[in-house]
């Protein structure tokens, strides 16, 4: 699912214009010289089975946050709600309340967490 969240993310186009090849697994960005739009995917919870019929899951449920980094608040809020967009309309996860929205004054980086929460069918 993981490779599913990048690729979807890579589909829309202010993503990709933004952002680029800068989606990262895990790994935050350096903020000692960071230079346009990150995106981070980090999952909170292993994938638990749900959903179940005859005694067998059918679905199993994902857990992410996803940061969006950069030094511009515009950009960073355009990439956070297009994120929120894509996670609904092309997997049908929902975001979780709370987020974190953030500036830290010394690096100038405007940091937007939001955490996802969809599930998957998976085969029999």
């Amino acid at each position: 699912m993981l490779y599913k969240v990048y690729d979807v993310l890579n589909t829309s186009d202010l993503i990709k214009e933004k952002v680029g090849k800068q989606i990262k697994f895990y790994k935050y960005p350096s903020t000692d010289n960071m230079q346009g739009v990150y995106i981070v995917i980090d999952p909170i919870d292993v994938p638990k089975p749900g959903d179940y019929a005859d005694n067998k899951w059918l679905t199993d449920e994902y857990f992410y946050q996803i940061e969006v980094w950069s030094m511009n608040l515009f950009d960073t809020q355009a990439v956070a709600k297009e994120v929120r967009n894509v996670m609904w309309n092309e997997l049908g996860f929902a975001q979780l309340i709370p987020g974190l929205d953030e500036f830290d004054e010394d690096t100038g980086i405007y940091r937007d967490a939001r955490r996802y929460r969809g599930k998957e069918y998976v085969e029999i």
